[in-house]
C-alpha cells in the first residue's frame, strides 16, 4: 500500500537543498498573513487548511509563494473535476493555492508517487486576484530558480504585470496633468529617471537632495553622464541635453519639495521593475500612447505609434534571426526596433559575442522629430542596446540614407507619419521607397499604411504604386483591424504591405492577400484596446503561417495576380465565406463600408 509519507520524503528532500533561498514549511506558517489565509482552506469544507509544504520568503520574490500537495498512490495524483481536494493531490494544492491566490501569485504543485520513477508533478498557476488557475509547464520537481524564472517569465504573468503597467501609466498621466508637466514631456521625463536610476551613484543620493532644484540638476546631469559614458557624443548628446533641460526649469518639478522625488520613487517601483522584469518590451511608446491620448499634439503631425502586438508581427513575418539587420525610416519610439532586438537576441541564444554585435551593429533607426529622438535612444539605452545607432534627421537625405546603408539592412519595418495636409505632407508610400532603396537586394521591407495608399487608382499614389512594382515585388497586403489604433484616439483604417527590395515585380507573380482584421483584441473601459481573451498568440500563428504558406481560404486569404491600377486589398478578391454572415452583419458592414469611403474620399 502506498505510503504518504514516503512522497512527502523526496519532495523535503528535494526543496530542503534550496533551504538557503526560501523559507520552508509545513502544515502551517509563521507568516501570519499567509496563515490568516489559510483561516477557512480545510479540504473538508469548513475550518483551516493545512498544506503539506509552503515555501516563502523566495529570493527578490516575496509576492511569490509554493504550496504542495502530495498523495503516494498515483492514482490519487488528479481528479478530471479538480474538485476532489482531499481524495487527489493536485486538487488539494488548487483548493490551497485559491485561498491563497487573494494575497499571493501562487505556484500550485501536486505530486504522487513512491520513488523517483514512478513520481508524477502537476503544475497550476494561480495568480493574485485571478478566478482561474492555468498549467505550468514541466513534469518533475525543479529548483527555486528555475520556478521563480518560468513564473517571471509566464504568458499569464506578463499579462498581469502589463495590465497593472496600464493601470499606472493612466493614474501618472493624471498626476502628471495635475503638475502641468506638457503631454510632450511627459514620456521624456519619465525616460530620464530611468536612466539616471541605471546610476549607481544616483540611486544612492537622490533621496538626500532635499531643494527640488538641486534634485532636478542631479537627474539631469546624471542622465546627460549616462549617455556620454554609453557613447553617444557631439551633436547628438548636445540634441538629448536639450530635451531633457525642461526638467530644471519645470516650476513642479524644480520648485515644489517632494514632487520631484516622490515621481523618482514611484517610477521605481511600478515601471522599472516591469523594465527589469520583462526585457525588449516598448513601455515607453505605450505611455507615450497614453500620455498624448487626450493631447492631440504630434497626431497633428500624423505621428501614430504602432501597436506593440504589431510590432512583434512584423518580426515573425519577416523572419528576424540572428544575422538580421533591421532598419526603421520612422523609428518613433523604437518598437520595431526593440521587438526585433528580442528576437534576434533570442536566436543568438547563448552566443555571448553574437549578442554583443547583434546590439552594436544590427539595429538602425532615423527619426526626424527631436523630442521623439531622445525618446528612441532613451529607449534603446534603457534595454541596454543600439542607441548609438539611432539618427536623428531627414530619411530622405543622402547623408542619411548612406550612413544607414553602410550598415547593410536585411530587413526594413516603418510605420510612416500619416498624410494630414495632402498638398504640403509627404505621401507613405515615399517613405517605403526610400526604405526599400536602404535595403541590402532581395531584402525584406514590411510597412503599416493607410488603406487609400493600397486603393489609389489615379493621382500621386497611384504613380508611387507604379514605382514600387518597378523597383520590388509586391509580396502581400494584410487589411488590419478597423480599430487597431483606437488607443490613440485615430480611426485611420490601414493594411501592411510586404515588399522584397531591388527585384522588379514580375509580370505573373501573384500576391497574397489576407484579410487579417479580428486579431482578438478588444476595447474595455479605461483599459483600451487590450488582448482580454488572450486569443492573440494564437491569431498570431495563424496569420504568419497562412503569410509564410501562401494559403488561401475563403473569407480570409487569397492570392491574385495584380497591377499598379488594381486595388490592393484582400476584400475586392478573396471569395466570401457566407456561412458565416447575419443580417445584422451585412447591414452594419455596408453602413461601415459606405462611412470608410465618404471619410477616405474615395469615389
Amino acid at each position: 500500500m502506498a505510503n504518504e509519507r514516503v512522497t512527502e520524503n523526496i519532495v523535503r528532500r528535494h526543496f530542503n537543498s534550496y533551504s538557503g533561498e526560501c523559507t520552508i514549511e509545513e502544515q502551517k506558517s509563521s507568516n501570519p498573513k499567509i496563515d490568516k489565509l489559510l483561516k477557512n482552506a480545510s479540504k473538508k469544507g469548513g475550518g483551516k487548511g493545512y498544506p503539506e509544504f509552503i515555501i516563502s520568503g523566495i529570493k527578490g520574490n516575496p509576492d511569490f509563494i509554493i504550496v504542495v500537495e502530495c498523495k503516494g498512490d498515483i492514482a490519487r495524483h488528479q481528479s478530471s473535476t479538480l474538485d476532489k481536494y482531499g481524495e487527489y493531490a493536485v486538487d488539494g494544492a488548487l483548493l490551497y493555492a485559491s485561498f491563497l491566490s487573494k494575497e499571493y501569485d501562487v505556484l500550485a504543485i501536486g505530486v504522487s508517487g513512491q520513488n523517483l520513477k514512478e513520481l508524477k508533478v502537476t503544475h497550476y498557476l494561480y495568480l493574485k486576484g485571478e478566478s482561474k488557475p492555468t498549467p505550468f509547464s514541466g513534469n518533475e520537481l525543479l529548483s527555486i530558480e528555475s520556478y521563480t524564472k518560468g513564473y517571471l517569465g509566464s504568458d499569464e504573468k506578463s499579462r498581469q504585470d502589463y495590465d497593472a503597467l496600464l493601470v499606472f501609466s493612466k493614474e501618472l498621466n493624471v498626476e502628471l496633468h495635475h503638475r502641468k508637466i506638457p503631454e510632450k514631456d511627459r514620456a521624456l521625463l519619465i525616460s530620464s529617471i530611468l536612466i539616471a536610476l541605471d546610476d549607481r551613484a544616483f540611486r544612492k543620493a537622490y533621496k538626500e537632495y532635499e531643494k527640488p532644484e538641486d534634485l532636478a540638476n542631479f537627474l539631469v546631469d546624471t542622465v546627460s553622464n549616462v549617455l556620454r559614458k554609453a557613447n553617444l557624443h557631439g551633436k547628438k548628446l548636445e540634441n538629448l541635453n536639450i530635451q531633457f533641460s525642461f526638467i530644471r526649469t519645470d516650476t513642479s518639478l524644480s520648485t515644489k519639495p517632494g514632487v520631484l522625488r516622490n515621481l523618482i520613487d514611484d517610477i521605481d517601483e511600478r515601471i522599472n521593475k516591469f523594465r527589469k522584469t520583462h526585457e525588449y518590451y516598448d513601455f515607453l511608446g505605450q505611455l507615450y500612447i497614453e500620455f498624448l491620448r487626450y493631447a492631440n499634439s504630434d497626431k497633428g503631425l500624423g505621428i501614430v505609434l504602432t501597436p506593440p502586438h504589431i510590432t512583434v508581427l512584423f518580426a515573425e513575418l519577416a523572419g528576424v534571426n540572428k544575422n538580421s539587420v533591421v532598419y526603421d525610416n520612422c523609428a518613433g519610439t523604437g518598437g520595431f526596433l526593440i521587438s526585433s532586438l528580442k528576437k534576434m537576441v533570442n536566436d543568438a541564444g547563448n552566443d555571448l559575442d553574437k549578442i554583443k554585435t547583434i546590439k552594436e551593429k544590427q539595429v538602425i533607426g532615423v527619426e526626424y522629430q527631436a523630442h521623439i529622438f531622445a525618446l528612441a535612444c532613451s529607449n534603446m539605452y534603457i534595454h541596454q542596446d543600439g542607441k548609438a545607432n539611432i539618427i536623428n534627421g531627414d530619411c530622405f537625405n543622402e547623408e542619411v540614407m548612406e550612413e544607414a546603408k553602410n550598415y547593410k539592412p536585411t530587413t526594413g519595418f516603418l510605420n510612416p507619419p500619416y498624410q494630414v495636409d495632402k498638398k504640403k505632407d509627404t505621401e507613405e508610400l515615399e517613405f517605403v521607397l526610400s526604405n526599400l532603396a536602404t535595403l541590402q537586394p532581395g531584402g525584406t521591407c514590411i510597412a503599416i499604411v493607410p488603406m487609400r495608399c493600397a486603393l489609389a487608382q489615379k493621382g500621386e499614389t497611384y504613380e508611387l504604386k507604379k514605382r514600387l512594382l518597378k523597383s520590388s515585388t509586391l509580396e502581400a497586403v494584410l487589411s488590419m483591424p478597423n480599430e487597431l489604433f483606437h488607443d490613440s484616439k485615430t480611426g485611420v483604417v490601414t493594411c501592411v504591405m510586404i515588399f522584397t527590395a531591388h527585384r522588379p515585380h514580375p509580370p505573373n507573380k501573384e500576391t497574397y492577400f489576407g484579410y487579417y482584421k479580428d486579431d482578438g483584441f478588444e476595447k474595455r473601459k479605461n483599459q483600451g484596446r487590450i488582448d482580454f481573451y488572450s486569443k492573440w498568440e494564437g491569431i498570431k500563428e495563424e496569420w504568419v503561417s497562412s503569410y509564410v504558406n501562401r494559403k488561401a481560404k475563403p473569407g480570409f486569404s487569397v492570392n491574385k495576380h495584380v497591377t499598379a491600377e488594381d486595388e490592393w486589398c484582400a476584400e475586392a478578391y478573396m471569395e466570401t465565406d457566407y456561412s458565416n454572415i447575419a443580417k445584422r452583419i451585412f447591414e452594419e458592414t455596408v453602413k461601415d463600408y459606405m462611412l470608410f469611403k465618404l471619410k477616405n474620399d474615395v469615389s
